[in-house]
Parts: C-alpha cells; sequence; structure tokens
C-alpha cells in the first residue's frame, strides 16, 4: 500500500499576526488549554491509528504554533504517533517553529525523539516589516533559533519569507534572501503577500499601501532568479529547495496522494475520499467530521499537478488514470506556450514563472478548453 503524510494540527498561537486567517487562538496563561488539547489530539491519533492500515512516511506539526506546546508535549504527540501507525524507517518529521517561542523547546530532545525537520516563519529579515506584519520576533531570533536547532544536529530546515510586504523594497527582500542563505538553510518558502477577509490587514487594506499586480509580479520573478543564484531550485509555485531537500511532506498533497489531518480546521484524503474537521475546538473533541466526498479526480490531480515545475506528466497521468493526457488539452497548452505561460513538451505541459503568477487563470483555461 502506498504510504500517506499525516497532518497535525495545533490551533495556538501567542498572538494574531496582521495577515492570517489560519484558524488559532492564543491560550490562557496557564497551561490547562494546552494539556486539554494535547489529550484530544492524543486520542485522535489513537483512535484513527485503529482505523487506518496504512504506512506513514510524513508526519507534519501545523498551525497555528506548534512551538507553542513545548519540547515535552510535542515529544508526547509524536511517541503515540509512533505507536500508533506504521511510521516509515525514514520518516519525514516536521514541526513548524516560530522564533518568538523557541524558548519553549530543547531541540536536542526533540532530535532523539525523532524530529528531522524544522520550518520557521522567518516572514523578513527587516525589522520593520517584521513588525508591519505584527510578527513577535526579531531577526536576532531567528539567527538564533537556527543555530541553535542545527547544534542540535537538525540539518532539513526550512524558512518562510514573505514577498511584496507593504513598504518592502528589492533592496530589503534581497537581505531577506541573503539571510536565508547565511543560515545555511535547506528549503525556502516564499510567499506572496494576500490580504484575506477576517484579518488585521483585511480591515484596514483600504489605508495600506499595497503593490499592485506588476509589482507584486516584479518582486515575485526577482525571487526565482535570486534563489536560483543562491543554489535553491524552484519545484513548486511558492517553494525552493537544496536538490533533494524538497518538503516529502507537502509533496503528498501537490502529488495527489492521499494524508490524514487531524484537529479542528484540519483536512484529509484517504481511500478516495475527502472530508475534514470544522474550526471548532468542541466538535473535534466530539470527534464530528465534516462533508464526506470524492476526491482524486483526474482534474484534481491536473490542478496540483501544474503547481510544480515538473508539471503534468504525461506517463504519470496515463499510469493513474489509465489514459492519455487529451490531445485538446495538450493543444491549448501550445497556445498558451505561445504567450510563454508554460511549456509543452513530449513528457509534460509545465508552468513558466510568467504562468505560475497566473497560474489560477492558466489552469482553468487548460481545463476548460
Amino acid at each position: 500500500m502506498d504510504p500517506i503524510g499525516l497532518y497535525l494540527h495545533i490551533p495556538f498561537c501567542d498572538g494574531k499576526c496582521a495577515y492570517c486567517n489560519f484558524f488559532s487562538r492564543c491560550p490562557h496563561e496557564d497551561d490547562a488549554e494546552l494539556n486539554e488539547y494535547t489529550k484530544h489530539l492524543i486520542g485522535s491519533i489513537r483512535a484513527w491509528g485503529e482505523r487506518i492500515d496504512r504506512p506513514v512516511d510524513t508526519v507534519y506539526f501545523g498551525g497555528g504554533t506548534p512551538s507553542l506546546l513545548g519540547h515535552e508535549r510535542l515529544i508526547r504527540i509524536l511517541n503515540i504517533v509512533y505507536r500508533s501507525f506504521d511510521i516509515s524507517e525514514n520518516a519525514e518529521i516536521t514541526v513548524e517553529v516560530n522564533p518568538s517561542s523557541t524558548n519553549e523547546l530543547d531541540f536536542n530532545q526533540m532530535k532523539q525523539a525523532g524530529f528531522n525537520r524544522l520550518s520557521i516563519g522567518l516572514q523578513s529579515a527587516d525589522e520593520n516589516e517584521l513588525k508591519l506584519l505584527g510578527r513577535r520576533h526579531t531577526v536576532d531570533d531567528a539567527r538564533r533559533t537556527v543555530e541553535s536547532a542545527q547544534n542540535a544536529g537538525f540539518d532539513n530546515i526550512s524558512l518562510d519569507v514573505m514577498l511584496a510586504i507593504p513598504e518592502q523594497t528589492i533592496d530589503s527582500l534581497d537581505a531577506t534572501l541573503d539571510f536565508c542563505s547565511s543560515c545555511y538553510v535547506q528549503h525556502i518558502s516564499a510567499y506572496i503577500l494576500k490580504v484575506e477577509e477576517g484579518t488585521r490587514f483585511g480591515a484596514m487594506k483600504d489605508q495600506l499601501p499595497l503593490f499592485n499586480d506588476d509589482e507584486q509580479a516584479e518582486f515575485y520573478e526577482h525571487t526565482v532568479k535570486k534563489l536560483s543564484s543562491l543554489g535553491f531550485h524552484q519545484y513548486e509555485i511558492s517553494n525552493f529547495s537544496l536538490i533533494g531537500r524538497e518538503s516529502r511532506h507537502n509533496l503528498h498533497y501537490w502529488h495527489d496522494d492521499e494524508y490524514l489531518g487531524l484537529g479542528p480546521s484540519a483536512h484529509s484524503f484517504i481511500d478516495g475520499k475527502r472530508f475534514y474537521y470544522d474550526s471548532d475546538f468542541q466538535l473535534f473533541y466530539d470527534g464530528v467530521v465534516c462533508k464526506e466526498s470524492d476526491g482524486g479526480d483526474s482534474d484534481e490531480y491536473i490542478m496540483l499537478a501544474l503547481r510544480l515545475t515538473e508539471g503534468l506528466n504525461y506517463e504519470k497521468y496515463k499510469e493513474r488514470f489509465g489514459r492519455p493526457v487529451s490531445e485538446r488539452m495538450i493543444a491549448s497548452a501550445k497556445k498558451l506556450q505561445q504567450q510563454g505561460l508554460c511549456l509543452v513538451n513530449d513528457t509534460a505541459i509545465a508552468l513558466t514563472v510568467k504562468g505560475f503568477l497566473v497560474s489560477n487563470a492558466v489552469i482553468a483555461y487548460l481545463l476548460n478548453h
């Protein structure tokens, strides 16, 4: 049986960043709420472990800010994961870390317990940009976090950065990317700022000096070129890594593989069905699963494959669905190739950097023409 990924949502933060619309809340000052959530998450892990007989080759603690749980709770949860599931010998086990909460962590103990990858929320190496985003760490905090993890033996570390932050410049972006390189990390995720409803930025978007589409494109194209010059290859719209250090967990999503997500707001794709937990603590505690639907159809597969620089591989598609990619789609892709939006050859259709900037429109065109 093909291995699955396991996602564990830790819905706590020490404050809400101005741009964030992920489901999370600030815990009370005592540890009771963190302990209560840990207890219910462990119960859910055990229950699903009895239902699913599939190997697990990636485990991802996301949030929120998982590091707020502290290393003891994180290790306790991971130990239960190992007891409940068939964890592959070379499994990738990631935890997201906020540099402002690393005083809660002992990286040495975490490494010994089996964690082997960190995703650290840097966002910027410019102090003013960090304050504008509502981040609660400094650039020095981020560097110390990386160095502490490396001293504990972590050699697979990712940094998140944000593009087109209000008041950002190409020079300040360069400084952020150079900072990432100087930390000797293996992976960088670079996301264009998206102003979402229900966030502080969403409420004040008319007052923010936001960049237009052309300006955002300039930041993005510059990032791709800059990271390439620093040795990071682009393998997905927003993700760059050293060769062989791609996020194996996220590749489960983009390859339309199956995965299990536990925690409020977490989504799953298991046995051809998609379902999720609502963004509600009590409903998760009660084990209420929402809206089961079919997943893994050809359109979904194509949409996800085209997020990757490898693109839609004809042979893999035929192996998955028992039929070739339609000639109509290949002909449509060739029209887009003339506009510089994708590349078409005998093995695949792949979007270009220019195509990634308008990926939703390109993918919709390919699926509907």
